[in-house]
């Protein structure tokens, strides 16, 4: 059985997440204590809203934890603003850095367009990726953002959508993943993501 850290930074659809990794055969807890974080090789880091108010959470004790549990092996899945978090720096609300696990900055979504953007979009240019096994191109998922990740690593991209522009939907550096999209709201195909990674950060993967 896998075991799973969901960190709370005090924004996040944290009860809807720990629901879908737990039905799927994972034991998880929603912890915001830095030793936990440290001790945990999968983490999950949630996040709704604006970029900043989680990112001064993390700061500190949070984000020593979580370094030193992927210097340790850990894997880590960033969804909606916690995917946001994992890029260099956000752009809302002024400049804040972000975590530079991953390439890039998180801008504005053009105008032109409803915004935030909200609901079911189609994935495009999905890589090949075990955490990705079992998607395709056209697949829909659920989106709720007004900000994405703009001059992001090619290399590091896994899926495309656009909205006005096309930015990052899903990215990944070795054990650092994310999603844009939330993967707990996109019904059987964003279980399917949530399993993958299960599996996959777990070393259980077929790789069928």
């Amino acid at each position: 059985m896998t075991h799973v850290a969901i960190i709370d930074a005090g924004v996040g659809n944290l009860g809807n997440l720990k629901r879908a990794v737990d039905s799927l055969g994972a034991l998880s807890e929603i912890t915001s204590e830095p030793s936990k974080i440290a001790e945990s090789r999968c983490l999950f880091l949630p996040g709704v809203g604006a970029f900043r108010p989680p990112r001064e959470t993390l700061r500190g004790e949070l984000e020593t934890a979580l370094r030193s549990a992927l210097d340790q092996g850990a894997w880590l899945f960033g969804i909606c603003v916690g995917f946001q978090l994992l890029f260099e720096t956000g752009r809302e609300f002024g400049t804040t850095d972000g975590l530079a696990l991953l390439t890039g900055q998180v801008t504005p979504l053009p105008e032109g367009v409803s915004l935030p953007h909200i609901g079911w979009n189609s994935l495009h240019d999905v890589a090949e990726h075990p955490v990705l096994e079992g998607i395709e191109d056209g697949a829909h998922v659920y989106f709720v953002h007004g900000f994405a990740p703009s001059d992001e690593d090619p290399g590091e991209t896994l899926a495309l959508c656009t909205h006005g522009s096309t930015f990052p939907a899903m990215s990944a550096r070795g054990r650092v993943l994310g999603t844009q999209f939330h993967p707990e709201k996109s019904s059987d195909l964003g279980l399917r993501i949530l399993k993958n990674f299960l599996e996959y950060s777990n070393g259980t993967h077929s790789f069928d």
